[in-house]
């Protein structure tokens, strides 16, 4: 299925997968060259004292896909992820809490990801607000992060990408509303650190993340540092993590 984007919205829903998917394997390797070939080199003294030379050292360039890998951040106390920070493979989402596809994915296939692979200690996904469609899907993405810090990200996150749930919107009345079903027991906490700077700050660093690499919609995947692009069918899922897992077993 493709992404939900604004101008992905137009083309035909029978576009084959495959081609979907080659597009954005190409725009996030692509976006990723491009910040790696444009990224300042890195100084520091050349020879041993005598101050000859420039000094400049040219950075060293790396595997586009290794750097995609290591986006990983495996925080055990990452409020956004859900599974063993040494899980064999991970998953990073980026999202919008008013894509449509992105809810598609939370209720159809990430639940039975959860009970499969997380559950066992093979999976771990880490999500990354990436907020595309204006200044509700921002707040929405900040109310998310604050209801992580009550370790209540799982809830809201389900609780926002129910069926129906986008058509209400995410003002602020009703991310409070969304807060109460997700059974955050500190409102008062949570308007706080929605309209905190710490909110403001993980967002942006979600967001600057997703363009370095070349993320244009949502929802997008890496696992294991290999893209998927949109709402995949669960089997699309099921085989890329069974192929990182045997290729992480041989490491």
């Amino acid at each position: 299925m493709p992404s939900s984007t604004k101008s992905s919205a137009k083309k035909s829903a029978t576009k084959p997968l495959l081609i979907a998917a080659g597009v954005a394997l190409a725009s996030i390797t692509l976006g990723l060259v491009s910040w790696r070939a444009t990224a300042p080199a890195e100084t520091g003294s050349a020879g041993s004292g005598s101050g000859s030379g420039s000094g400049a050292v040219a950075a060293p360039r790396t595997d586009p896909a290794a750097e995609l890998k290591a986006l990983a951040r495996r925080e055990p106390g990452d409020k956004l992820a859900v599974g063993r920070a040494d899980a064999p493979v991970v998953l990073i989402e980026y999202s919008d809490f008013k894509c449509g596809y992105c809810g598609k994915f939370a209720r159809d296939t990430e639940p039975e990801l959860m009970k499969k692979y997380v559950e066992d200690g093979t999976l771990r996904i880490e999500w990354r607000n990436f907020p595309i469609f204006g200044a509700e899907s921002e707040a929405a993405a900040k109310a998310a992060w604050a209801a992580g810090q009550q370790d209540r990200f799982d809830a809201f996150h389900a609780a926002a990408y129910a069926a129906g749930s986008k058509e209400k919107g995410f003002a602020e009345p009703r991310l409070v509303e969304l807060a109460r079903e997700a059974g955050i027991p500190d409102l008062e906490r949570f308007k706080a650190d929605l309209a905190g700077e710490q909110a403001a700050a993980a967002l942006k660093k979600d967001q600057e993340e997703g363009y370095r690499i070349g993320v244009t919609s949502t929802p997008s995947f890496l696992l294991n540092g290999k893209p998927i692009a949109g709402a995949q069918p669960l089997g699309t899922f099921t085989a890329a993590i069974a192929k990182a897992k045997a290729e992480a077993a041989k490491q």
